[in-house]
């Protein structure tokens, strides 16, 4: 009788054991072949920078904020350096800012705004910030600097965050594997501005070639 109950037992035992053990091995092959082939961080370069239109609006109002009204067109180069990882980028955003203040919620448009990118292979992305007509509110003391910086003659300095949503994807034999990630890139401008014609505020232009930073 306790003979009979025992085999039961030991085949589940056994059933259990062996399933396991099967799970360890996938398991640590896949760490193992992440380790050889895992992919490398995506690199992104300013290639050129155009700023138009830059004005700040005051308020006679003390507690309203300013407003500040500017084109700024960036192209980016993003990088795949990864040997065998290919790259799908599902979605494209980026923010711009002045001394930690946006200044330019989101992107109006960015260009492409996903793409599959193969191994050791680049991409230029185009992204603008068009507010001209509609403006961006920001705090006074903000808009003071900001016009202040302008009119100095010298170098403006802006900060462009780009946030990316990727799938890393690479096989296993037959087996096609993907990675999700969330990488924020962080560039850089500074761009040389000056008057514009006709008081319609200032501009400038800059071709880079600076390296962004990313952060996963």
């Amino acid at each position: 009788m306790y003979g009979g109950d025992k085999k039961p037992r030991e085949r589940k035992r056994t059933c259990c054991e062996g399933f396991c053990g099967f799970l360890f091995a996938a398991g640590l092959f896949v760490l193992i072949y992440w380790a050889v082939f895992q992919p490398h961080q995506i690199r992104a370069t300013v290639v050129s920078a155009t700023l138009s239109n830059l004005t700040v609006i005051s308020n006679n109002a003390s507690s309203s904020p300013e407003v500040v009204s500017y084109s700024l067109a960036v192209s980016l180069s993003v990088y795949n350096p990864s040997k065998r990882v290919n790259i799908y980028y599902d979605t494209v955003g980026a923010e711009l800012r002045f001394r930690d203040a946006a200044i330019g919620p989101a992107a109006t448009g960015a260009s492409p705004s996903e793409f599959y990118q193969r191994r050791k292979a680049s991409h230029d992305v185009k992204l603008d910030f068009d507010y001209v007509r509609s403006g961006v509110a920001v705090g006074r003391d903000v808009a003071g600097e900001l016009e202040t910086a302008a009119k100095s003659g010298g170098p403006l300095s802006l900060e462009l965050g780009v946030d990316v949503r990727v799938r890393y994807v690479f096989r296993i034999f037959k087996l096609r594997l993907k990675l999700r990630q969330k990488p924020r890139i962080w560039c850089s401008l500074s761009i040389p501005v000056k008057a514009e014609a006709r008081g319609s505020g200032f501009g400038g232009a800059v071709a880079s070639g600076d390296r962004c930073r990313v952060k996963y």
